[in-house]
């Protein structure tokens, strides 16, 4: 709880220029030096680029915490699906224990490739590969299925040894935040003046939080279902919102933006008592009293949850429904090749 409260004092510092923002203002000017110092290393060659042989999307962002990347990638991959693509994911796996090359699937437990990959493998069943170097992600993903035409990056912006054909940019509603960069800003880099060629702005909100132009994304939640549903892979139902109308429900979020999961359950008319977490909390221990009745739990968070410990809480799990405007994802497949031909077997012909 004391992690989760200095991360909030933290990012509302970043929303404007304040006494601590200007305490760290030195700080970030070294970071800004190294930023662009790292930047010309690669640009002038000193530093090689990695090009795979299929297509790489970066799906990232410049400000610190969660703008929505995970969603994104979700949408990113089932779109390419069904335009005939075959997708792969690649992650750095934050939060898990080690920093080497796992294979992620449906018996990984979160603690040994991230919350966030272990949740993409669920919601997509796409192969899910994990490791602090990208590049290393990206070729054993291509070593164990050579059926993937295309590898999407989930964050990884900044990693720029990892060569890519296009990249996605989010933003949520904090925008740029106070426009500096980290620690007295939010922002890992410099938002550019334009869109650099091949990337696309897509905004988490509901409209752009920037000057860059690009795509709005619709959310909302999809309803809820219990805990040992939602592992089974039930789907949710809108209705279920209503039982939480009366009483207020307990309801947990291990984010980075706690609030935005609170109030859209306050948007579908739920009476919420939050329960903000640190982003990434593991629930080695339940955070809630074991007498509690309900809880109400975002999907990374429930990628945690074994339904077994719960005890005789009932444990409810919030999906979200996450689709950028359709004139992203025309814009996207656009900027890739036709998706390669395949053989009778599925494989791509040479």
């Amino acid at each position: 709880m004391a992690q989760a409260n200095a991360s909030q004092r933290l990012q509302a510092a970043w929303t404007s220029r304040g006494p601590l923002a200007w305490l760290l203002a030195p700080l970030a000017l070294i970071h800004g030096v190294l930023v662009r110092l790292r930047q010309t290393l690669y640009r002038i060659g000193v530093w090689r680029i990695q090009r795979l042989p299929v297509p790489v999307i970066v799906v990232g962002n410049l400000i610190a915490g969660g703008a929505g990347k995970t969603p994104t990638v979700i949408a990113v991959t089932t779109l390419l699906r069904q335009h005939g693509w075959r997708p792969g994911i690649v992650s750095r796996g934050y939060g898990r224990r080690d920093r080497g090359v796992v294979e992620v699937d449906a018996h990984t437990a979160a603690a040994d490739c991230g919350d966030e990959p272990r949740l993409l493998h669920t919601r997509t069943a796409a192969p899910v590969v994990v490791a602090h170097d990208r590049v290393a992600a990206a070729r054993a993903l291509l070593q164990a299925h050579p059926e993937v035409d295309v590898i999407v990056s989930d964050d990884g912006l900044q990693h720029l040894r990892l060569g890519r054909r296009v990249q996605v940019v989010v933003f949520d509603d904090r925008g740029a935040g106070n426009g500096w960069l980290l620690p007295a800003g939010p922002l890992r880099e410099p938002v550019p003046r334009r869109v650099p060629p091949n990337t696309l702005v897509l905004y988490n909100a509901r409209s752009p939080s920037t000057a860059l132009p690009g795509w709005t994304a619709r959310r909302s939640l999809r309803g809820l279902l219990p805990l040992r549903d939602w592992w089974a892979g039930a789907a949710a139902v809108p209705q279920a919102l209503q039982r939480f109308a009366g009483e207020p429900v307990l309801a947990a979020a291990g984010t980075a933006q706690p609030q935005r999961f609170f109030d859209m359950l306050g948007a579908a008319g739920v009476r919420v008592r939050p329960l903000p977490l640190a982003d990434h909390h593991d629930f080695a221990t339940l955070p809630w009293p074991a007498e509690t009745s309900d809880v109400i739990v975002t999907e990374k968070d429930a990628i945690k949850l074994d339904p077994a410990r719960m005890g005789s809480t009932r444990v409810w799990v919030a999906p979200l429904d996450f689709e950028p405007d359709p004139a992203f994802n025309a814009e996207l497949l656009k900027l890739l090749p036709p998706p390669p031909p395949r053989t009778h077997d599925g494989h791509a012909t040479a």
